[in-house]
């Protein structure tokens, strides 16, 4: 399993967010998949070690995804 760490910068905030997906998963598809949410909603509700996160779409200004391999 590959883990991947979302950062959602916003204005004054930034929001960390973590996605597990199988090995055959690319960083680019995870990307794409995330850039997709944000274009198709008004929110997003992120989900961080710090509680659920309501964030309007229009805030986010840079989105970073960093993978992290589980199988070790």
């Amino acid at each position: 399993m590959n883990q991947y760490i979302v950062y959602y910068t916003l204005d004054c905030n930034i929001i960390r967010e973590r996605i597990v997906r199988d090995l055959d998963v690319k960083k680019e598809d995870v990307v794409q998949e995330v850039l997709e949410k944000v274009n198709q909603s008004k929110y997003l509700i992120v989900k961080s070690d710090k509680g659920d996160f309501k964030v309007k779409s229009s805030l986010i200004r840079y989105v970073m995804v960093r993978t992290r391999n589980l199988d070790n």
